[in-house]
């Protein structure tokens, strides 16, 4: 056996050293070109989200803000005692250890991960939550949730606690517009209400945590990477699944994404721009600039529905031509003799007789009727769907599928035309749903439905005081004094 001297060893470390060293510069040199100079929308887009945490809002923007975070804190607490809010709480009282965050219309405390994810069940556990139709997606339900998580981990006051939920309505929709929105929805199959669900809790789950202009544009690579959800959801019959989709999934991947970063991970620095960048992958006709359009003046919570009635969205319209033509005609519901709804078909195909009360057309129709109004319990009572008395008014009801009315989408206009025993003929054509932005509801109308979804749960007294607390929410020290409001006793 050959020996070897030490001076041969000696050399041999040194060559290997040297080839490491080379190896480290090269891997270096090749990290360096998968990279790209920054774009101009990475640029503008975490410059203004860092910055979240000190953004001054316009008086009309902190009114809305409130409006929604009172409306998805409805959502949530009504959707406790519903089938998939039930799930949502099984799994955060599962999931539970030492965790420190507030679990809505429970008395569970999770970590932030999984009270995000659960909250974020509980707001879209039903038809109830807000929407924003330009991005197809319905942000209430992961932003709210998420800011409620991380704002609580990282002890924000109300003010801050305002602005990170502002932010995340800006930035969420803001990605799946300049995907394409619904052409991109119809192209691909996927969830637009999912992708924009992420990168809005993202946001805001980033404020709370006040992170760097840099952590920020690492945030949104980990974000992307966790962007998912695809449009088989339509296909679910309980709502759960729909419900992770639109709210538990995203509002836990943003808040992921958002502690990561804070713990001191690193990523890509532009995941916008670049080989192998987001819009490569998911939507190739994508516009980028989109992101940063009018950012910090067009303000995306001014632009999203709240819903009046707790039903799907295409019935809004035909209730609030029913009570329309009520408060002009009053009648009684044994004085019509017939209803006819028109809607364009892809939208009546939705809500035509269908087995579940708050999505039955035909259904919550006869309930208008005879209860001059459609309350959240109404719209969740199976029950009733076989009582004699809302049948009789259920078989005056026909849904016609009108041809004409596509042209319009995707507004959801509605004719209604009531025609009662005596043979007068009353007609309403809704082309603007209360709780839209060209149609919004009054701080009351607001109240007033968020009362009809909290005062059962958590009683009236508490309901009251959230309310107030909620319109007030620029004297609240710290957000987590909230939970009390939230939860059950």
């Amino acid at each position: 056996m050959n020996k070897v001297t030490r001076r041969e060893a000696l050399q041999a470390a040194g060559m290997v050293l040297a080839a490491t060293a080379t190896g480290v510069r090269l891997q270096a040199q090749d990290a360096a070109a998968t990279q790209v100079v920054l774009g101009p929308v990475m640029k503008t887009l975490s410059a203004y989200m860092a910055d979240g945490p000190k953004h001054i809002l316009p008086p009309d923007v902190v009114e809305h803000a409130k409006h929604h975070i009172l409306d998805t804190f409805a959502a949530m607490i009504s959707g406790s005692q519903l089938p998939p809010g039930a799930m949502a709480v099984k799994f955060a009282r599962a999931q539970a250890g030492k965790g420190t965050a507030t679990v809505v219309g429970s008395t569970v405390l999770a970590g932030p991960i999984e009270a995000a994810l659960a909250n974020g069940l509980l707001a879209q556990s039903d038809e109830t939550d807000d929407s924003h139709n330009p991005s197809q997606s319905h942000p209430g339900a992961p932003v709210v949730s998420a800011s409620l998580a991380a704002g609580e981990e990282f002890d924000v006051d109300g003010m801050h606690f305002l602005r990170a939920v502002t932010l995340g309505y800006d930035i969420g929709p803001r990605v799946t517009m300049a995907m394409g929105g619904f052409e991109f929805r119809d192209e691909s199959h996927m969830a637009t209400h999912a992708i924009a669900g992420v990168f809005g809790a993202a946001a805001a789950a980033g404020c709370c945590a006040r992170l760097s202009v840099q952590q920020i544009r690492w945030m949104l690579d980990y974000t992307a990477q966790q962007s998912s959800g695809i449009g088989a959801w339509g296909r679910d019959t309980d709502h759960i699944e729909k419900g992770f989709v639109f709210g538990g999934m995203p509002a836990r991947s943003g808040v992921t994404a958002a502690l990561l970063v804070q713990l001191g991970w690193n990523g890509i620095d532009d995941i916008f721009s670049g080989p192998d960048n987001f819009f490569q992958a998911y939507a190739p006709k994508a516009k980028p600039g989109m992101l940063v359009e009018e950012l910090g003046s067009r303000y995306e919570i001014t632009r999203t529905d709240i819903k009046k009635w707790t039903v799907g969205t295409p019935i809004q319209a035909p209730l609030d031509a029913v009570e329309n033509i009520r408060t002009k005609h009053p009648f009684e519901a044994d004085q019509v003799k017939s209803v006819v709804v028109k809607l364009a078909p892809s939208v009546a195909a939705v809500v035509d007789n269908r087995d579940i009360p708050d999505i039955c057309l035909q259904h919550m129709v006869a309930v208008m009727l005879l209860d001059k109004t459609a309350s959240f319990k109404a719209a969740h009572d199976k029950a009733r769907m076989q009582d004699a008395a809302v049948l009789r008014q259920r078989a005056k009801v026909q849904l016609v599928k009108d041809e004409a009315l596509v042209p319009m989408l995707p507004v959801r206009v509605a004719d209604v035309e009531i025609t009662l025993m005596d043979g007068t003929r009353l007609t309403e054509r809704v082309t603007a749903v209360r709780g839209t932005p060209r149609n919004p509801m009054t701080r009351q109308e607001i109240v007033t439905k968020a009362r009809d979804l909290i005062d059962p749960v958590l009683g009236a007294a508490k309901g009251a005081k959230l309310v107030d607390t909620v319109y007030a929410l620029e004297g609240v020290a710290k957000i987590r004094s909230l939970r009390p409001l939230l939860q059950l006793a």
